[in-house]
């Protein structure tokens, strides 16, 4: 795995706990423990989203503030050899 691939899956991992917790909060809306547990994740994952865009540019087209087509220009998933 590259670096990148690393940091985004760390990336990944962290919005996906951050979204199931969320849709726990849906039905437990009292449950504080687990509202502070997103927004500990939410802290984590900022840094990691931040040194991934620095890096490697936007992660989606919204977080394209350069207004350009350039997040697109990497190759996909399915462009790499050998994995």
């Amino acid at each position: 795995m590259t670096e990148r691939d690393i940091l985004l899956k760390k990336i990944g991992t962290y919005k996906f706990a951050i979204t199931d917790l969320n849709l726990f909060l849906n039905t437990h809306p009292n449950d504080t423990d687990t509202l502070m547990k997103v927004r500990a994740y939410e802290a984590e994952v900022a840094p990691l989203v931040k040194e991934y865009e620095e890096r490697f540019g936007p992660l989606t087209k919204s977080d394209n503030t350069a207004n350009t087509w350039s997040w697109v220009c990497d190759p996909w998933p399915w462009d790499k050899e050998g994995d």
